[in-house]
């Protein structure tokens, strides 16, 4: 099995993508014995991701993964046996050239959908003109598709409800908040100040701080600070690290998530969620979040609640009337979401698939 994996990762939106490829690079290693070669071209957004990371440091090594800055200078002559070039990040012309001479496998690691076109489209070959073959890889919720980050061992299977991050409060309504600028913050945040009981949510430090600080007349708001009106408490943790933030979402009764890797962790968590995908021009998202509802909460008796606050968080009606609907059944919600994620536990996750996939192409 070729034991030299490289994986390119451009950083576009925000910590989505080296979310993704930093969980893939070290379960890659920690499970196959592989070495893995991460190039990042923004070490700073990078560093909030991997704290242990050294932004001003062009090489270096942590948690057994050698971290490289993709830049113009850097040394692009050696190729590994296998090249991902995550979310069709455009590689170097060097290093391909290095590539079709050491005839490297090379795949390009497509974002998640659950739209029904993926399941064709995946682990399909584009034989260049170089003589290398740029396999397609489509992670995805099938056995027809790359399926889905997971690593061994991951607690997917049975929600929790005790984390140092929350308050010891049991009969309040636990939430968590990552989203993008563009969501509806303010509406939700009335909705949940309107809730009969005690709601609490916990916002880890991003870019949405200051439409939270708005909703409560304030300029700024800071890591560290709580804010109660009314029922609502919003608590402002600091930046959270990869654990720290999936033991959010598996402590919290709802999160919002948005992008990819958040979105899949809510997956495991096992806890109801509200997913924001990544804008795209002529509401692409819109079509990829539809067939994912589709899917997802196909047999769903609350299905259409689900929809219809997914819809309002997108932007297509208000929020506010259509949150009591959600919150009545979220009981039901949240028993049909934990047997979605043990189904899809069940199925073999992406790395394995992306290892077993790189050996038969052999």
């Amino acid at each position: 099995m070729k034991k030299n994996w490289d994986i390119f990762c451009r950083i576009v939106d925000n910590f989505g993508d080296i979310g993704v490829c930093w969980r893939l690079a070290k379960q890659l290693n920690a499970e196959y014995g592989l070495a893995v070669t991460l190039w990042i071209d923004d070490l700073n957004v990078a560093q909030k991701i991997i704290p242990q990371l050294d932004a001003s440091l062009d090489q270096q090594m942590v948690d057994k993964i050698k971290l490289l800055k993709w830049q113009d200078k850097a040394d692009f002559t050696i190729a590994a046996d296998v090249v991902i070039e995550a979310f069709a990040c455009e590689l170097p012309a060097l290093y391909i050239s290095a590539m079709a001479e050491k005839k490297s496998k090379w795949i390009n690691l497509e974002y998640l959908s659950a739209e029904s076109w993926v399941a064709d489209f995946h682990a399909k070959p584009s034989p260049q003109a170089n003589g290398l073959i740029r396999y397609f890889y489509f992670p995805g919720f099938t056995d027809k598709t790359g399926g889905l980050i997971r690593e061994s061992g991951i607690k997917q299977l049975k929600p929790t409800d005790d984390a140092a991050l929350l308050e010891n409060d049991q009969c309040c309504l636990k939430v968590s908040l990552f989203c993008y600028p563009n969501a509806p913050i303010q509406d939700l945040l009335a909705a949940l100040q309107g809730n009969k009981n005690k709601v609490v949510v916990y916002v880890p430090d991003s870019s949405i701080l200051s439409k939270v600080a708005d909703y409560f007349g304030r300029k700024t708001i800071d890591a560290g600070e709580k804010i109660t009106k009314n029922n609502l408490t919003v608590q402002v943790l600091p930046f959270l690290s990869q654990a720290d933030y999936d033991q959010l979402l598996s402590a919290c009764d709802l999160n919002f998530v948005r992008g990819e890797d958040s979105w899949v962790r809510a997956i495991w968590a096992a806890k109801p969620f509200i997913w924001q995908p990544y804008f795209q021009e002529e509401n692409t998202h819109l079509k990829k979040l539809e067939a994912f509802l589709a899917s997802y909460y196909a047999n769903l008796d609350a299905k259409e609640a689900v929809c219809q606050l997914h819809a309002a968080w997108a932007g297509q009606h208000p929020l506010v009337p259509v949150w009591q609907d959600y919150l009545d059944q979220l009981g039901l919600i949240a028993d049909y979401t934990l047997q979605q994620s043990q189904q899809l536990a069940m199925q073999e996750d992406l790395a394995g698939k992306l290892v077993r996939f790189c050996h038969q192409i052999e």
